[in-house]
């Protein structure tokens, strides 16, 4: 008469009728008011009157054994709960949901007005999570359903071996569950649990992901090639797991294509450049670490170079070597090797190293790092020159004896003038100068002789005049 909504009278009355344990009236009264949900798939338990009904029927569990103690039931009562079995016999679960009419009406309700959520939550708090996987694979729900009902509660328990086993035991091959286990790997990675990644990482057989983070755990977080030294074994681990891959990919090369539709595929010929990668970081990881105990590191820089990073880090990880030796020709190397097998910008990396050396005074090493790069066999003619011309503002610091001896070294005149006359040695450049042949010695004469003017030097500008 008033026009209220009878819905909460219906939800009142089919729990009193709960309560008394008369369930067929129930079912009755809550289907007047319960509706099943627009979206199966939404990340919640269904309404809140449904989730009171579950919450009453489980907190209550009498049991109503159906072959000794029938007195308790009516018979309407007996008739609702095989009506319920039937329904959920598709999914029926070994242990006491099975047995327990409390437990099948719950069933009851969560299929007829609750979502695949909630669905599968209340499988896995009675234990029966093959059923609630079944449930996920039927339905198709998506892999939010399945991270949300199965995969944390799973590894908050620590059951995600016994997950692991069921998903084998249903599909051996995993296929089914691909979505499912990248949605919850990246789920993992989000959360920064890599150690449990990890572990998900192998159980899927996903060799070139889990080969990725052993290099998370390799290079995350540290300070010193001495740390690095004690995590060799992740190296090893990187290594393993790659080759494991490239077996499998010759292996399934020779008869039909494998379908690894959701584990990360790499060509061969990348597998074995991150195998050499890996190589070259062991032999990286081992002369630094040395280095570093024996006290002749010396740059302490904010981050740690590892070959694993972008260019610029792979770089700095050849000017660390070069530098962290007793002297340069120890770590020349391996820090070469860096250079080709990533075809690094050579002549930067040298120049960053000789500027290195005039900061820590060793004048010495900068010829004798000179010298390696000529002898190295793939330097271009003028290398040497390039790394001097590159420095010489740095160089501009060194004792003059010294800058005469690298100026002296270099190759070519042209690029001795130019060294010359950057330094303001404006005689020296006009020595170097007359020696060239007549025009273009006459051409550098007359530059120098300009710049002597502009400076103010009068002697050097005597002195080309009159030559000239």
């Amino acid at each position: 008469k008033s026009g209220l909504d009878p819905g909460g009278a219906w939800h009142a009355w089919g729990m009193a009728c709960l309560k008394a344990g008369n369930l067929s009236s129930a079912r009755e009264k809550f289907n007047r008011c319960l509706k099943p949900p627009m979206d199966l798939n939404q990340l919640n338990h269904g309404s809140r009157l449904v989730q009171d009904v579950i919450q009453y029927l489980e907190s209550t569990v009498k049991p109503i054994l159906i072959a000794d103690d029938d007195y308790f039931a009516t018979l309407r009562e007996l008739e609702a709960t095989l009506r319920t079995r039937s329904l959920s016999l598709e999914m029926m679960c070994e242990g006491k949901v099975q047995h327990n009419s409390y437990y099948q009406e719950c069933l009851f309700y969560l299929h007829s007005y609750g979502t695949n959520l909630a669905i599968i939550s209340f499988y896995m708090r009675h234990d029966c999570m093959r059923e609630a996987l079944l449930h996920l694979l039927n339905k198709e729900s998506p892999s939010e359903v399945f991270i949300e009902g199965i995969f944390i509660p799973s590894y908050e328990s620590g059951k995600l071996h016994m997950l692991e086993n069921l998903l084998e035991t249903i599909d051996p091959g995993l296929e089914s569950w691909g979505v499912y286990l990248i949605a919850a790997c990246k789920y993992l990675q989000r959360k920064n649990y890599y150690h449990i990644l990890y572990e998900l990482q192998q159980f899927m057989k996903d060799h070139v992901r889990a080969a990725m983070t052993c290099i998370r755990f390799f290079t995350q977080g540290a300070k010193s090639y001495t740390e690095l030294g004690g995590r060799q074994t992740w190296l090893l681990k990187i290594k393993d797991h790659l080759k494991v891959y490239l077996q499998e990919v010759s292996r399934s090369s020779g008869r039909k294509k494998m379908a690894f539709t959701f584990r990360k595929k790499m060509s061969a010929t990348d597998v074995s450049r991150h195998i050499n990668t890996v190589d070259l970081q062991m032999e990286v990881t081992k002369f630094l670490h040395r280095c570093e105990s024996s006290g002749t590191s010396q740059m302490t820089g904010s981050s740690l170079p590892t070959l694993f990073g972008n260019n610029n880090m792979k770089m700095d990880v050849a000017c660390k070597v070069m530098l962290e030796g007793k002297n340069i020709e120890e770590g020349f190397g391996i820090a070469f090797r860096v250079l080709q097998d990533f075809q690094l910008e050579a002549t930067e990396v040298y120049s960053k190293v000789a500027k290195q050396l005039v900061k820590q005074q060793k004048y010495s090493e900068i010829r004798q790092l000179l010298k390696c790069v000529n002898e190295s066999g793939v330097a271009a003619k003028n290398d040497g020159d390039n790394i001097i011309l590159n420095c010489l503002n740095e160089f501009k610091n060194l004792p003059a004896e010294d800058l005469d001896n690298l100026i002296q070294d270099m190759d070519s005149d042209e690029n001795k003038i130019q060294a010359y006359v950057m330094c303001n040695k404006l005689r020296s450049a006009y020595l170097v100068s007359v020696k060239q042949e007549k025009t273009r010695a006459v051409q550098l004469v007359q530059h120098v002789r300009q710049l002597a003017e502009n400076s103010g030097d009068d002697v050097v500008k005597a002195i080309c005049a009159q030559w000239l």
